[in-house]
């Protein structure tokens, strides 16, 4: 299916490896312009190389102009780092077509042992970054016709984990706004925003918190992995690739009818009929 979005420009945050890369590499396969971002310079590096080889055997296929990668290492959690996105040599500036938001989910544990500073990092990265990158390009994507917000969040948001307090908390924040955001002016201006929920995906994030359940229930990890896998009605983990395929679709002209949504993709771990 062509998306028809080749040429545009898209800023995919924390997208050295994980659901972000997934999401760049499907955009740029599609033809997509992409400001990449993270933290750690060394793994970005990597990624940017490995997408612009996607972008080149796209391009072979497809016909269309390869898509170019610029890569941004900063903490989008910062106005500076907010800057040096917005004023990357080469890239739109604040005129990006397409905004993938996401963070590094904050730290599993006990909500007994978190202070205020533990709540307001989670707040700040996964909640408030959000909302400033939304505000910095939303209208601009109004006034030129077309525009795609993809925050990525979790299935915490729909069915809430009990370790992961901070990220029910802060997610469920984003989820409240962006409903609102959604049904606002924009979305007669072409406009979408909407939430893609990931459940087990094979990422590090996984690991770190299967890591966790491993610490606390005396099992090794194998085990734990095997636990986790079989709970899964599709018997596995998600693959980072599956998660950008599905991205990259709400991103294309043919999704200018869905917005205000929270897409569950979770092999069919949630068990509720809405």
């Amino acid at each position: 299916m062509d998306l028809a979005i080749a040429g545009k420009w898209a800023l995919v945050c924390g997208a050295s490896k994980g659901l972000g890369f997934g999401c760049a590499k499907a955009l740029v396969d599609n033809g997509v312009n992409v400001v990449i971002n993270a933290r750690r310079p060394e793994v970005l590096d990597e990624a940017a190389k490995l997408l612009i080889d996607v972008a080149g055997a796209a391009a072979q296929r497809d016909g269309f102009a390869a898509a170019k990668v610029i890569a941004i290492a900063c903490d989008i959690t910062t106005v500076e780092g907010r800057e040096a996105v917005f004023s990357a040599d080469g890239g739109p500036g604040k005129n990006f077509d397409i905004v993938v938001t996401n963070a590094g989910g904050p730290p599993p544990g006990d909500f007994r042992d978190w202070d205020r500073d533990a709540w307001i990092k989670a707040v700040d990265g996964n909640m408030l970054t959000p909302i400033e990158l939304i505000k910095a390009t939303v209208d601009g994507m109004a006034g030129r016709g077309f525009g795609r917000i993809i925050n990525i969040t979790s299935s915490a948001v729909k069915a809430p984990i009990d370790i992961l307090g901070l990220s029910n908390g802060a997610r469920s924040g984003l989820t409240g706004f962006v409903a609102g955001l959604a049904r606002s002016g924009i979305a007669a201006k072409g406009v979408t925003v909407n939430n893609i929920l990931p459940g087990k995906f094979a990422t590090d994030r996984l690991e770190g918190n299967m890591k966790v359940a491993a610490e606390k229930s005396g099992k090794d990890m194998d085990t734990v992995r095997q636990a986790q896998q079989a709970v899964v009605p599709a018997k596995r983990f998600g693959h980072p690739d599956e998660f950008g395929a599905l991205c990259a679709f709400l991103c294309g002209q043919h999704a200018g009818y869905i917005t205000g949504q929270n897409l569950l993709i979770d092999g069919g771990m949630y068990t509720g009929t809405f």
